[in-house]
Order: C-alpha cells, then sequence, then structure tokens
C-alpha cells in the first residue's frame, strides 16, 4: 500500500457519511455506508438526472448526516463517459466531495458479497462504496474559467483533426482510383490548386478537355499563387495517359465534390478554433514559457494544459506522468523477471499528445534530437526507438513542469545536463 492511499483511507473518518453511486443516464441510484461499511440507508435512494433529483439527494444526505450525527459526507461512483458531469458541477457547488473508483476495481470485487458476477443498479453502489472507504479512489478534479475553456476547445481541435484525416485519407482513395497519375503532378495532393481543377473536372478526360489554358484560366480566376502554364502542362499531360476508372462518373463527381467542400470547411474551422487556442495561450500564465520551447505549438500546450489544469496543483511531475499513464510498471514472480513497460492506466488523450509532441520535437529540437539519438545508440541498455520517444514523452512532461512552476523559458544547457551525449563529459543520466 502506497503513502497515497494511505491519505485517502485516513481522509474517511468515523465522521464521514460514504456513499456509493451508480451514474446513469436520466436516473442514479445511491447508498449510504459509515466509515466502516455499515449501511445507514434503509434501501437505495433513486434520483434522476435533474434538478429536483440533485435537491432531493442533498435532502436525504442531510437527513442521514443529521440522523447519525455525520459531518461530512463523499460520494463516490465508476466513471460512465459524461453522465456525471452535470452531477459533479452540481456536488461541487455545494461543497461536497466527489471521489473517483476505477471501473477494473469494481468488475473484480462484485463478487465478494453474493459470489456472482451480475450487476444491477443495487448491487454496484455497495461495491462502489466500499472501495472509497479501502482508499481505492481517486480525486476529481473539474478545470474552471480558462483551463475549462482550454481542455472544451483542444478537444474540438483533436475531433477537426480527425475529421480531416478521414477526409483526406478518402481522396486519396478516390484519386487512387479515378485519376492515380495525379499525385506524381502533386506531391501534396490537397494542394489548393489541385483541388480547384479536381472540383471543376475531376476525371482525367475532362482535364484533357480543359486544355492547358483552361486550367491555367481556373487558376487565375480564383488567384491562385504558384502555379502556371509549366504546372498547368504537367497535369494536362498526366490527364492525357491516365489509366485511372470512369465508371459512375455523376454520383462519383458529386461524392469528390462534397468530399473537397468538407475538407476546405474543416480548415477554416481548424483555423478558428487555433485563433481561440492563441487567444487562451495569453491567458494562461505557463503557456508562454512552454512555448518558448522550439518545436513546441499552440496545440500541444493547450491540450496539455487542458487535460491537466494548472500545474502547480500537482506536488511533482511523476503525477502527471501517472495521470497519462506513462508510469513504469513490472511483472515478476520469483524467477521470472517480467519486462518494465507503461502502466496506459491514465489519460489516453494527454498520452498520445505527448507522444505526438515528442515525435515532432526529435525532428526539429536539436537537444531532443540528441537525446533521442543518445538513447538509442548508447553502449549500455540501448532503447528501441519508440522506447526512446516514450522516455522523452516523460522528459518534457518534467520540463513542461519546471518552466510552469518555475516561470521560467527553456534552457538548452538545462536539457541536458544530467545526460552524457557522445560530444560530452557530463554524468549519464537516471532514467
Amino acid at each position: 500500500m502506497d503513502r497515497k492511499q494511505n491519505e485517502r483511507i485516513a481522509s474517511i473518518t468515523e465522521n464521514t457519511l460514504v456513499i456509493g453511486c451508480d451514474i446513469g443516464s436520466s436516473i442514479h441510484y445511491g447508498r449510504a455506508f459509515n466509515y466502516r461499511g455499515i449501511e445507514l440507508s434503509g434501501k437505495p435512494f433513486r434520483f434522476s438526472n435533474d434538478q429536483a433529483g440533485f435537491q432531493s439527494l442533498k435532502t436525504w444526505i442531510d437527513g442521514i448526516k443529521k440522523k447519525d450525527g455525520l459531518e461530512e459526507a463523499v460520494i463516490g461512483f465508476e466513471p460512465t463517459g459524461h453522465y456525471w458531469f452535470n452531477l459533479g458541477n452540481y456536488l461541487k457547488s455545494i461543497g461536497i466531495r466527489m471521489v473517483m473508483v476505477n471501473p477494473a476495481h469494481v468488475k473484480r470485487s462484485k463478487e465478494f458479497d453474493d459470489n456472482t458476477q451480475n450487476k444491477t443498479d443495487l448491487k454496484d453502489p455497495k461495491v462502489v462504496a466500499k472501495l472509497v472507504i479501502e482508499g481505492r479512489f481517486t480525486d476529481i478534479y473539474i478545470p474552471e474559467g480558462d483551463y475549462a475553456e482550454c481542455r472544451n476547445a483542444s478537444f474540438l481541435r483533436s475531433q477537426i483533426i480527425k475529421s480531416i484525416v478521414a477526409d483526406k485519407n478518402s481522396l486519396h482513395r478516390w484519386l487512387s482510383i479515378h485519376f492515380p497519375e495525379y499525385m506524381s503532378v502533386y506531391r501534396v495532393f490537397t494542394a489548393k490548386s489541385g483541388l480547384l481543377i479536381l472540383k471543376a473536372a475531376p476525371f482525367p478526360d475532362e482535364i484533357v478537355n480543359l486544355g492547358t489554358e483552361g486550367i491555367n484560366r481556373i487558376w487565375r480566376a480564383s488567384k491562385v499563387r504558384g502555379v502556371g502554364m509549366k504546372k498547368a502542362d504537367a497535369l494536362y499531360e498526366a490527364a492525357k495517359d491516365s489509366i485511372g476508372t470512369v465508371q459512375g462518373r455523376e454520383a462519383e463527381r458529386l461524392y469528390v465534390r462534397v468530399l473537397i467542400e468538407d475538407l476546405e470547411r474543416k480548415q477554416e474551422q481548424l483555423e478558428q478554433v487555433t485563433e481561440k487556442l492563441e487567444e487562451l495561450c495569453e491567458k494562461l500564465p505557463e503557456a508562454k514559457h512552454m512555448l518558448s520551447i522550439p518545436g513546441v505549438g499552440v496545440g500541444t500546450v493547450t491540450g496539455f494544459l487542458g487535460e491537466t489544469g494548472e500545474l502547480s496543483r500537482f506536488k511533482n511531475p511523476r503525477q502527471i506522468q501517472k495521470l497519462a499513464g506513462l508510469s513504469l510498471v513490472e511483472c515478476s514472480s520469483g524467477k521470472h523477471q517480467g519486462q518494465t513497460r507503461i502502466s496506459h492506466r491514465g489519460r489516453k488523450r494527454l498520452r498520445h499528445l505527448l507522444f505526438d509532441a515528442s515525435l515532432m520535437l526529435v525532428a526539429n529540437n536539436p537537444e531532443f534530437k540528441a537525446l533521442h539519438l543518445h538513447y538509442t545508440t548508447r553502449k549500455e541498455n540501448p532503447l528501441k526507438k519508440k522506447q526512446s520517444i516514450i522516455v522523452i514523452s516523460c522528459k518534457l512532461i518534467r520540463v513542461f513542469y519546471s518552466l510552469a512552476t518555475q516561470k521560467v523559458d527553456y534552457d538548452p544547457g538545462r536539457l541536458t545536463a544530467d545526460t552524457r551525449l557522445p560530444d560530452t563529459d557530463s554524468s549519464p543520466a537516471n532514467l
């Protein structure tokens, strides 16, 4: 048992009312216990997911506290998507502590009372409450103000990017079938000048009918720069010898137009969200220091702060590492020595964001690139490339935490001070 769990157990005292809650989309169920696990409620309490239901919950809690002489209440639940958000905000507003238990723990401890794995709305609240009494829970952090704006805008940005990637993949597939030679003309197949031609004449024979003059005329009408007769001639020659499929022309014409228009609209939406994130970066005190790292952009900083909230609430960067599911775990028994890996228990979006940011830093930042080279080529315990990126992700957490809490800008020298790189004589890093 770790020190953190001891602190959680100590927080549940003889004056604490522990309520296990089963969260539903419209109806919730609660059961009340004291700190020893003795049930105080005569039967499960059923309340609706609306203002009247929340007020009836408060009345029920106050009644039990008064009857049994208890001073405080804590409500535990297992996360069920977004259904707990409104209840969580209400409980926070009236000063009742709300904690979260791991669904895997609930599933494994269902058999303790009746020796069955059956799940019911009346059984789960009891299981949840017992886990809270044992200190097997985590406190909930609900971001407020600019941090809440940051989380929501970052989530919207990630959704728009997913849609853009899906549209690009669909367009790439369409071109591979109907005009594969297009990719030999445009290395970036989503270039604006190319999309203009595809909207007007998506099929190779139609581009041939346009001719180089017609292609160039479309570009001039839209005032597209950087393309001229040379590019138009290359596109014309590619279309003239195309092997693309031409069946179902009218439906395919509509399909590619809708696809391109959706892609353009998503790009505009991404620009709007990015502007909003830039405004938030100016308001958040940590952001300007984190942005001082070459290779780190607005999307990374706002996404990180949206998932973590204010960094000063963490005692050390290891807590953020655990939140991201990047803590190292090992499965060993007797003579068997298992492999060390990351836990994957944490915020998936935060973990993916750090991994993607580390890839960009390794490609564009000289200091992070040197670290990656060192980790993958050192004589003792060389890491695989993906392992190195994970290590650098953890390093990035520590750098972000230091910059934010110490309120300083990025210093390249401090990043590699504890690592013996090939051209330095510093002491080796303690990984």
